[in-house]
């Protein structure tokens, strides 16, 4: 066994006791982990891993996942040892009110913590993304004797995170799209939160990844320095596979009482566990917190090394700036999160069409594409939907493995397959697909779009909620959003999603009324600086005359005033989302033949809305109206924050139908008639 030098011994036993003493002090957290992880994560921080603590945010850095985010404080004790902007003071501060060290590591709190993980497996979801984002970015900006980017994705996976579905569906993408420069140490454990993994967990997990398409090692002794380099040299020199390392780990290592038992995976050991395990270390009683000089000096070497690893890169880039000079300029502005000049200067017009109208996803398809040549690194896909969601890039090829037709040795993309290529086929993988959109917008460089139907928004609320969390920049376009589909029937007719997904704090949902709409809503998701979710119709929508209504950029307002009534004096206003706007419209001219005077708004967002000034949004909701009728396909939770206790929602409590989509909203209420009928009655009161 190769236990390594003495230094390297106290250096572990450092990660161990500092993690330890953290979660002590918190009463709260996960011993377990750190103490058990903690060699295989020495190895990989001391020998393998690319960073410089004192730029954390150096783009060719390689990216670290913990995903077992439950084991935060082997990260936390990890960046503080190494140099990181992470004082002892916030280890000491683990688990409390805005330290920069909470439960589970968060994004932008810390330094050098890449993604925000906490649900199991959505960190090894991230982890797809970052590598598809380096393929990515190497292939379209990198030449023959200048890498600007090259850089490897490394990440610790528990059991917890191997057991959860969404890491079948991302190995599963990984393997398949052969990204080689993804490494996984696997914390193989065998306990989890309530017991002993064999109660659930006994496949093979080796043969399970190798079926996958992974590389894959294993090794017997978690204490093994020597065993857990050579895999971590094995797995870099496989390029055409993913690699994941089992590691037979002892979970709470050290605890003589405790170790391996699940006492150790969720709480702390206790004061007389923490003694016990020191002493069976050969570690200092007190101070708690304890960092011996010379592992600290071990540690501190990343200082240089990452300074000097980042000093060459920088004169390799200096040297790709010379010779590329267009291409870095275009790979700077990526980096930086800026837009290119004129991106938006193809966006077609919609001419009105109040006849047949036109489905907002295929408006949104239009646009889409009009945007994507002008923003080279706007890329995505959809959960095997392209056909249904309108979101193929057209001619700018597939990610997938360099090879086959349109593929050269400059990245180049003729519509055929390579690393260049912009259309991300996630294949029905809709819990992967929000987490790898997740890690490509944390590793920057990249504005990424998923796709789906507005009712599998389920199965990525768990990406979505952390996309939330993160403030990450990621497009989620949903389509087929509401009863309109039709015959597909209550199964796939979103009902209550608008307001699920309203709830998520910092995700902004977009649910545009026409095409001019739609237009308006791609550019603020583009420039916008965190999630957001756009909603497109399956079936036509009119576009209306913008001589005659409100002009469509009032969107980026959240609601605005599309037409109001003749005297500028309402007796109601009527608000309406998507593809009910139209029927407010035609509500408001029989409304007029019978002598009652209507506002009409637009409100394809509430979150841009809520944010205006209080003056604009009383401009558009007088607040001296307060018969107003809110009317949009979906619960009418929420809405009385804008209809008032005398308005009325015209909404659905309950699902939908199987039918063509005209008698689905005639059989629920959403006709012209009921519009004109609500009206009348708030009227009244």
């Amino acid at each position: 066994m190769g236990t390594g030098t003495d230094l390297d011994q106290l250096s572990i036993n450092t990660i161990r006791f500092l993690s330890v003493d953290a979660v002590q002090q918190a009463n709260s957290g996960h011993p377990g982990l750190p103490m058990g992880a903690a060699p295989m994560a020495y190895v990989l921080w001391t020998r393998y891993l690319k960073y410089n603590p004192t730029n954390p945010e150096w783009w060719d850095r390689d990216r670290f996942v913990l995903s077992g985010g439950h084991g935060s404080m082997l990260l936390y004790s990890l960046l503080h040892l190494t140099g990181y902007d992470l004082p002892l003071e916030q280890i000491k501060q683990f688990r409390q009110w805005e330290s920069m060290t909470p439960g589970h590591p968060e994004r932008g709190l810390a330094p050098g913590v890449e993604v925000t993980t906490g649900p199991l497996g959505q960190g090894f979801g991230d982890s797809i993304g970052l590598a598809i984002a380096e393929r990515f970015l190497a292939a379209r900006y990198n030449r023959p004797g200048h890498e600007i980017v090259n850089h490897y994705t490394y990440g610790i996976a528990s059991d917890g995170d191997l057991m959860e579905g969404i890491s079948h569906e991302a190995a599963s993408l990984a393997g398949h799209l052969k990204l080689g420069k993804l490494i996984y140490l696997y914390d193989d454990n065998r306990i989890s939160l309530a017991a002993s993994t064999d109660l659930t967990y006994t496949e093979d997990r080796c043969k399970r990844f190798e079926a996958y398409g992974w590389h894959v090692q294993q090794i017997y002794d978690g204490n093994d320095l020597d065993a857990i380099d050579r895999a971590l040299r094995n797995a870099q020199a496989e390029t055409a596979r993913p690699s994941i390392i089992m590691v037979r780990t002892i979970i709470g290592f050290g605890a003589p009482h405790k170790q391996n038992t699940f006492e150790v995976h969720g709480s702390p050991l206790g004061p007389d566990e923490v003694k016990a395990a020191k002493e069976n270390l050969g570690w200092p009683l007190e101070p708690a917190f304890y960092v011996p000089e010379e592992a600290s000096k071990n540690f501190r070497k990343a200082i240089e090394k990452g300074r000097k690893a980042e000093a060459e890169w920088v004169e390799r880039f200096h040297a790709y700036e010379r010779a590329f000079p267009d291409l870095a300029q275009e790979f700077k502005q990526a980096m930086h999160h800026e837009l290119p000049a004129g991106w938006n200067k193809d966006i077609p017009p919609f001419p009105a069409d109040m006849a047949k109208g036109l489905p907002t996803r295929a408006a949104s398809g239009q646009v889409l594409n009009a945007i994507a040549p002008h923003i080279p690194t706007l890329i995505g896909g959809s959960a095997d939907l392209n056909p249904s969601t309108n979101t193929a890039l057209k001619k700018m090829g597939d990610f997938q493995l360099p090879e086959g037709p349109g593929y050269d040795t400059q990245g180049s993309v003729g519509g055929g397959w390579s690393y260049a290529g912009r259309n991300i086929h996630y294949g029905v993988r809709e819990h992967a697909m929000g987490a790898a959109a997740n890690g490509m917008a944390a590793h920057g460089g990249i504005i990424p779009f998923t796709a789906t139907f507005l009712t599998f928004s389920d199965y990525m609320r768990p990406a979505i909620r952390l996309a939330a969390i993160m403030r990450a920049h990621v497009i989620f376009v949903f389509t087929h959003e509401s009863v309109g589909l039709g015959e597909d029937g209550p199964t796939h007719q979103p009902i209550e999603h608008f307001a699920a997904l309203r709830a998520i704090p910092h995700l902004t949902f977009v649910r545009p009324a026409d095409a001019n709409e739609v237009a308006v809503a791609w550019q603020v998701a583009i420039e916008h600086k965190g999630p957001i979710a756009l909603a497109f119709t399956r079936q036509n929508v009119p576009i209306f005359d913008r001589t005659k209504y409100g002009s469509a950029d009032g969107l980026r307002q959240g609601a605005y005033v599309l037409a109001d009534a003749p005297n500028g004096k309402p007796d109601v206003i009527l608000i309406a989302t998507g593809s009910e706007v139209q029927l407010i419209v035609a509500a408001q001219e029989i409304l007029s033949e019978q002598g009652i005077n209507a506002r009409l708004v637009s409100m394809p967002s509430w979150e841009l809305f809520d944010v205006q000034p209080k003056e604009y949004r009383d401009s558009v909701l007088l607040p001296n109206v307060t018969a107003r009728v809110a009317v949009e396909a979906g619960t009418p939770l929420g809405w009385h924050k804008y209809v008032g206790a005398e308005g009325a929602v015209i909404g659905l409590e309950r699902f939908g139908g199987s039918a063509p989509f005209k008698v689905v909203f005639e059989k629920l209420g959403f006709t012209v008639d009921n519009v004109v009928e609500q009206a009348r009655k708030v009227i009244k009161r």
